[in-house]
């Protein structure tokens, strides 16, 4: 991840700026403006860490929002080499030192917090969903049920994990739902003119729900399926279905994706009928922020 990148930085710009950090009320009327401190980012569950490169990018941020900056004020982190992103730490582990002025640390301490609790949770979660399924051959992927303005860093979050990055956007790729079926005229009429209109190198996937629906996107050429809503068994029979049609043709493998319904007490199920990916909009969704805290102290002349 590049946390200087244009759009990353004014994320991060907005998360200050939304706290008003830079006009910390409390802190600036209780706390010397040259009081120089040591925080410790602490892991407080067993969890995978991720969104490590933001903590010195927020306060690099901070200083350059800052209006009335400390007179004395030191900027370090330090972090253990064997510390870095994706990596899964234990409880009560330290993740990163920061030595600065007081004030900074006090004012930044909630933005930093919540951007390492958030994308931490996913990389969590989306471990989990990978110890899963190991041993097979499927791949973890993530979707665009993400929080709006956040989707670059909790994909970040999903790889730091183990998983596999979907499409970024919908303008990187195609892919025909069941919504644009029914709009367009039906499926023919919709694979037919995506396939001709389409830009080179991309592939057109189409969603199916039933074994007609498969046929279909089988006859008229369909170049990736995503098999939506199905059971285990039904998700096993069209990846063999898939396989017996493209049996000997190597110019046409065509991936295979599961999604809808797919939790951690299914997917090893799904996972073993033979589909390539599996889809999970819970790892974005609904992961739970993990558990980590900051411990601030004075330093000492």
């Amino acid at each position: 991840m590049d946390w200087k990148n244009s759009r990353i930085d004014a994320l991060l710009e907005r998360a200050l700026l939304e706290d008003k950090a830079a006009a910390d009320t409390t802190t600036n009327l209780t706390i010397d403006a040259n009081l120089l401190a040591t925080a410790s980012i602490v892991a407080r569950q067993e969890m995978v860490v991720s969104g490590l490169g933001a903590v010195p990018r927020f306060l690099e941020i901070f200083a350059r929002l800052d209006r009335r900056p400390p007179a004395q004020t030191r900027f370090e982190v330090v972090s253990h080499p064997e510390m870095f992103d994706g990596v899964r730490v234990h409880e009560d582990q330290v993740l990163a030192v920061i030595r600065h002025n007081a004030r900074t640390l006090l004012s930044c301490e909630r933005v930093i917090l919540n951007l390492l609790q958030h994308l931490s949770g996913i990389a969590t979660l989306t471990r989990k969903f990978v110890d899963a399924i190991h041993g097979t051959n499927a791949h973890i992927l993530d979707t665009r049920k993400t929080v709006p303005g956040l989707r670059d860093l909790e994909k970040y979050a999903v790889l730091c994990g183990g998983g596999t990055n979907h499409r970024l956007d919908l303008a990187s790729s195609i892919l025909i739902k069941n919504n644009h079926i029914s709009l367009g005229g039906g499926l023919p009429a919709v694979l037919t003119r995506a396939l001709e209109k389409r830009k080179k190198g991309q592939r057109v996937q189409v969603e199916v729900r039933n074994a007609k629906e498969l046929e279909e996107a089988l006859e008229y050429g369909a170049e990736a399926i995503l098999l939506d809503n199905m059971t285990p068994e039904e998700v096993k029979r069209s990846v063999e279905r898939i396989r017996r049609v493209t049996e000997g043709q190597v110019e046409r493998w065509i991936p295979t994706e599961a999604s809808g319904g797919i939790v951690l007490e299914n997917i090893r199920a799904y996972a073993e009928t033979g589909v390539d990916f599996i889809s999970v909009g819970a790892l974005t969704h609904s992961a739970k922020a993990a558990d980590i805290s900051m411990r601030i102290h004075a330093e000492t002349a």
